[in-house]
């Protein structure tokens, strides 16, 4: 096995325990030589983990390349701490081939200790040790001489140098603990360098274990403690709209929501409030949770109204705290303010709901705040929890070169933040939909009776920070409110509902019975009104706007043969989009629909039996129906879902934002279908 193949494996052994190191904390590196291919010689290299990268999924394309002789000739030309950023632009002057991951800025860290292999890490066992009061003395108690104390400095050159410094001095000691920061271990081998990493984390845990005080949060407070499961996630889903909408103030952003036990323990605990505000200290956590989360200060019991009211309150203070502390660190040189709403915001007895610009991110930072819980129980069990100071806080957060990583991230996608909940998404028209609203970067909720399509379809799309599926008949008013609550549990809320559940039978008017009638008016008429009244209301919650597009029918327009019910049903959808038009219109909410014609191939309803009845109405063969539709228009086209799926787009993707009320036509041209 090669030594980059090595570095690999270890990497992703790390990078698979959250408690180890967090989603894309860290990084991990390996010396060794190849033949450079110029002179035909063997040159010293180094790989480590990219810029952005993640140790548990790490592939060698993550890794950047480097050769150790330019890298360490930089020590040369280092100009001094204050002009240390400059060294990282140093670093692609040092770069060995083409392709590979950015140097990161902490690659000075692994390049300069005299090591083959090198872990650098953030364990919550490892930070507590890094942020408790008396780190330093705890780290010789723990370790003696084999791991050693290096005070806090920014990540960069200058850190390098101090940690190749202690490392030279002390030829005894397997690695070091960073004051507010995480660890570094070293070993000739990739498996004395794991075994050493390990060893810090779990003589930090085992140390912690044995000395902690029984309650590190303080006593339980009363009022606080978790409400039970059922309760705690109705009041979560009730919630979420309202506080998503809050933290989107600034920008919008997609949410996450967790009621762990961690965090709902030290949700009840009496010291909440006191460590919450002293906010967290490794730089990945509070880049990913900012430097302080929102805390509710009402019990778990209080009525809901007074709760929504209340979060206003903080809210409105939390922004006025965040743009003072922006003033109060920020110079002449530094990036303009990002934002100033919470990225974590913690609700006693109910959970934590976390946000970011996609679902992944506001997991991720939630993941990362109960590592800072993990963090400050363990600082607070066997000293006090003491984080760096909010101006290095500050220097990481508006650090020119973070302002310049994110400036460097792609152009979101159109649908990006939004969230679409999609009915009848197991199949045929809303698969489609459901596949077209992901790819343009919407979060999406593959609503469906069927279970098991619904559940194929958002695997499909990708992880359930793409879409989750959702079980639910849209005419039983529970299941609606229910599957809509669903949605605000998985993401925050909702942003988009396209209304396509439907099904059709074909007959005449004196073969046309009551159940004919009133099963296709349930599903369409009556199942399209609830699911719009549950989405508006959490629209409304959310202050956000909104779009609600109905997959009406040509046949609500045009009167054709031997589909009464259908055809009615399909009018009242029709007269909903222009009902609820006007009525939502002033919370920002477009209501339009989509008339589509045709749609054989691929159509779920065609394929439960309405192809072979509008077949033998016609008189053409059920599988010449596509190609006899497409003949009586004027384009002389076959209309496919993914025609009706780009018409669902072209009404929510932004262009069309001063566009309610209005039905577009997907029917390649039905004269007597037009609208007037």
């Amino acid at each position: 096995m090669t030594v980059v193949q090595q570095l690999i494996e270890r990497s992703n052994r790390l990078g698979a325990d959250p408690t180890t190191t967090n989603y894309a904390g860290g990084n991990t590196s390996v010396k060794g030589s190849e033949t450079d291919p110029v002179t035909g010689q063997p040159v010293d290299l180094i790989w480590v983990k990219g810029s952005g990268g993640d140790l548990g999924t790490l592939t060698e394309k993550g890794l950047a390349v480097l050769r150790l002789d330019r890298m360490r000739a930089l020590v040369d030309v280092y100009p001094g701490v204050e002009r240390e950023d400059e060294m990282v632009a140093a670093f692609d002057f040092c770069l060995h081939g083409k392709g590979g991951a950015a140097p990161s800025i902490d690659t000075a860290m692994h390049g300069l200790v005299e090591a083959d292999h090198v872990d650098h890490l953030h364990p919550d066992a490892g930070i507590a040790i890094a942020t408790a009061a008396d780190g330093e003395a705890l780290t010789k108690e723990i370790f003696g001489d084999r791991v050693l104390w290096v005070p806090w400095r920014r990540p960069g050159f200058q850190l390098g140098l101090d940690i190749a410094a202690v490392k030279a001095a002390n030829p005894q000691a397997i690695g070091v603990i960073l004051g507010g920061h995480g660890i570094t271990a070293w070993g000739a081998t990739s498996e004395e360098c794991e075994r050493n990493s390990l060893d810090i984390i779990r003589t930090a845990q085992a140390y912690i274990d044995s000395r902690a005080t029984p309650e590190p949060f303080g006593p339980l407070r009363p009022g606080f403690e978790p409400l039970p499961e059922d309760e705690r996630r109705a009041r979560a889903a009730a919630l979420a709209p309202v506080i998503r909408g809050l933290a989107s103030t600034d920008r919008r952003q997609v949410g996450h929501f967790t009621d762990s036990d961690v965090v709902l323990d030290f949700l009840s605990r009496e010291k909440l409030a006191h460590l919450a505000v002293l906010g967290t200290s490794c730089p990945d956590h509070f880049l990913r949770t900012k430097v302080a989360p929102l805390v509710l200060d009402l019990p778990a019991t209080a009525p809901l109204d007074e709760v929504i009211a209340r979060l206003a309150e903080l809210h409105a203070a939390y922004r006025e705290d965040y743009r003072a502390y922006y003033e109060r660190h920020a110079g002449p040189d530094s990036p303009a303010m990002r934002g100033a709403d919470p990225a974590i915001v913690l609700v006693p007895g109910v959970g934590m709901f976390s946000f970011g610009a996609n679902k992944q991110t506001a997991r991720v930072a939630g993941e990362f705040y109960v590592n800072a819980i993990n963090v400050m129980r363990g600082a607070e069990a066997i000293s006090t929890y003491a984080p760096i100071a909010e101006s290095e806080k500050f220097r990481i957060e508006y650090w020119a070169l973070e302002e310049a990583k994110l400036q460097r991230m792609p152009k979101p996608k159109p649908l990006a933040t939004r969230i679409a909940f999609v009915t009848g998404g197991g199949s045929g028209i809303g698969k489609a939909i459901a596949h077209r609203l992901a790819a343009e970067g919407a979060c999406v909720v593959v609503a469906d009776r069927d279970a098991g399509s619904a559940a194929a379809v958002a695997a499909a799309l990708g992880s359930a920070d793409v879409a989750v599926p959702v079980t639910v008949d849209v005419t039983d008013a529970d299941a609606v409110a229910a599957a809509v609550e669903a949605a605000a549990l998985a993401f925050g809320g909702v942003d988009l509902v396209v209304n396509n559940a439907g099904l059709s039978i074909s007959k005449p008017l004196l073969e046309t019975t009551e159940a004919d009638w009133d099963l296709q008016h349930d599903v369409m008429a009556k199942g399209s009104f609830l699911v719009a009244r549950a989405a508006a209301k959490a629209m409304i919650a959310q202050g956000m706007g909104g779009d609600v597009v109905y997959i009406s029918s040509k046949n609500g327009v045009f009167a054709g043969p031997n589909n009464v019910a259908y055809g009615a049903a399909k009018a009242d959808q029709a007269h909903q989009v222009r009902l609820l038009a006007a009525e939502l219109g002033e919370h920002g909410i477009k209501v339009n629909g989509v008339n589509p014609d045709g749609v054989v191939r691929g159509s779920g309803i065609f394929a439960g039996g309405w192809g072979a009845q509008r077949a033998a109405v016609y008189g053409v063969p059920e599988e010449e129906l596509g190609k006899f539709y497409a003949q009586r228009t004027l384009l002389k086209r076959e209309v496919l879902p993914e025609h009706v799926a780009a018409a669902v787009f072209a009404l929510t993707g932004g262009d069309l934002t001063h566009t309610t009320g209005l039905h577009i036509p997907v029917d390649a041209g039905v004269a007597a279908a037009f609208l007037r």
